[in-house]
């Protein structure tokens, strides 16, 4: 193993700090192969943590990515696990189970447990795992007996061969422990509130995604995890790692009918980053009514969201529909210091969705709320095109304008709300209903429901539509007072165009009573 060179601490002095001195023994464990520059990095061995008994200081994370951005990336290493491991499909390994008793504080009567997750198949990358109790890091070794198998033989390792996440049961109101959340794969995360299944998954960090120089996906290298004390949140630290940049983040999680995960991070750049992602989140987008290309299939639909939902800074409330287009599609919604935005599931009954297995209708919303200013940038959407309803095919995330310049960082920090409903809903009425079809000779025909207290009630309405490009043809208001509801007819004449931007809203003279909704039309 090659020590690092203490140099790049930026710490000349002989008598260092406690604290650097543990960044200094933090960073020699984690980066065990990794070469000091200008020297080439070459594939690590599985990063480990710092011994049993180390002191948890605050900042030690921050310190340690910071430190560690200052190196030459080194790769994680995946050519530790047998093929016995690697080539098991979902089926197989999904049969590795946590087995009943063995989970971390199984015994302690907390409000959490924890089951770590057996690398293989697609999660083939090493993630190391730590407790800090008392202040002091406790490790978690790899421990085959945590594991039950049908049908799979785990192989003897003669190396501890770590684990690839780990996931995390929770009491939701005093009840049974039940899922919360789960870390696993690149820097992915996803919780639930009470009485929902994992949907929508969240990204610690997103570079360059649909990016003609290439997207990279960072990676969870090392997550420590407080002891909750009673009643309290669960607490994580992570450390994050890509060739153009590390990061640190702090996150406090707390289950409930609506879940919470704060977020307090730092992004450290090894390379100058032009694309930057905060805040990203997936899901998948197969069919639904007003999209349902190449969809034979016998449910009225199939998606964990059904829209981007975006509160700007100047307070306009905007719904996107999201699409499974024929071809990727890139959105930018420009913002200063945006409210929140988020990938929503507004579909909350059986009948939307008719599917007595995936149960979609169970699925989260995740809200995401900034904390401070965010300055100037975009929220962006890419939609790209899936056959599998297990695809996450649709990726939203805040783009700042501001560029990193290689060695400069940026603090960051927010609120996610894993919830039903947002936290606060619009003050307008919000769009209920988005359907499509085809329409009169080369022409779409859009059905958009608008639903909110008193929206229907006599008075003059003006509706507020227009298209980019092609050309709208027609335009019909329907009332719905028992609903509450007012219905958009209208059909869009694409005149060959190969997109349509199309914008609608509600207003009573001045004020304006919906959301905006906003859609693409492709072919």
């Amino acid at each position: 193993m090659t020590p690092p060179n203490p140099d790049f601490l930026d710490d000349p002095s002989a008598c260092p700090s406690r604290r650097t001195v543990l960044v200094r023994a933090g960073l020699a464990a984690l980066a065990g192969g990794l070469c000091a520059l200008p020297s080439p990095a070459r594939a690590d061995e599985a990063p480990a943590l710092p011994a049993d008994g180390t002191p948890f200081q605050p900042g030690l994370v921050t310190d340690l990515a910071r430190a560690l951005a200052k190196r030459a990336y080194a790769a994680p290493r995946t050519d530790d696990l047998p093929d016995a491991l690697t080539g098991l499909n979902r089926e197989q390994y999904a049969a590795i189970r946590t087995r009943p008793g063995s989970a971390v504080w199984a015994e302690a009567g907390l409000g959490f447990t924890l089951e770590p997750l057996h690398r293989g198949s697609v999660f083939r990358s090493r993630v190391a795992l730590a407790l800090v109790e008392e202040g002091t890091v406790r490790a978690l070794p790899y421990d085959p007996a945590r594991f039950e198998t049908e049908g799979v033989a785990l192989p003897a390792f003669k190396e501890d061969p770590g684990y690839s996440g780990f996931r995390i049961r929770a009491r939701f109101r005093g009840g049974e422990l039940s899922d919360f959340a789960m870390f696993q794969g690149a820097s992915f995360f996803r919780l639930l509130a009470t009485g929902q299944g994992f949907g929508v998954t969240a990204r610690a960090l997103t570079l360059r995604p649909a990016d003609a120089k290439g997207e990279e996906f960072p990676e969870f290298r090392a997550i420590w995890i407080e002891r909750p004390g009673p009643g309290g949140p669960l607490v994580l630290h992570a450390l994050v790692d890509s060739p153009s940049a590390t990061a640190a983040l702090r996150m406090s999680l707390r289950p409930g009918d609506t879940s919470l995960c704060d977020v307090e991070g730092t992004v450290f750049a090894r390379a100058a980053i032009d694309h930057l992602g905060l805040g990203g989140m997936t899901t998948s987008y197969l069919f639904g009514p007003h999209d349902r290309r190449g969809a034979d299939d016998a449910r009225a639909g199939a998606s964990s969201s059904g829209g981007l939902q975006i509160r700007t800074g100047s307070g306009e409330a905007i719904w996107r529909p999201v699409r499974n287009p024929e071809t990727l599609q890139i959105s930018s919604f420009m913002d200063e210091n945006p409210k929140g935005f988020g990938l929503m599931q507004r579909a909350r009954d059986y009948a939307a969705f008719q599917d007595d297995v995936q149960h979609w209708e169970w699925r989260p919303s995740l809200w995401l709320e900034p904390l401070g200013a965010w300055g100037p940038g975009t929220v962006t959407l890419l939609e790209i095109p899936s056959d599998s309803e297990f695809n996450e095919n649709v990726l939203a995330y805040w783009r700042p304008k501001a560029t990193l310049a290689a060695g400069a960082e940026m603090p960051f920090s927010y609120r996610q709300h894993w919830c039903w409903q947002p936290p606060e809903p619009p003050r307008v009425a919000q769009v209920s209903g988005t359907r499509s079809g085809r329409g009169g000779e080369n022409r779409r025909l859009f059905l958009v429901d608008f639903t909110g207290e008193g929206l229907a009630a006599p008075g003059d309405v003006r509706t507020q539509l227009g298209a980019a490009s092609g050309a709208i043809t027609t335009s019909t208001l329907y009332r719905y007072p028992e609903r509450n509801t007012l219905r958009v007819a209208f059909e869009l004449d694409p005149k060959g165009e190969k997109s349509c931007e199309l914008r609608l809203s509600l207003q009573r003279a001045d004020t304006l009573l919906t959301e905006t909704w906003l859609y693409r039309w492709t072919p």
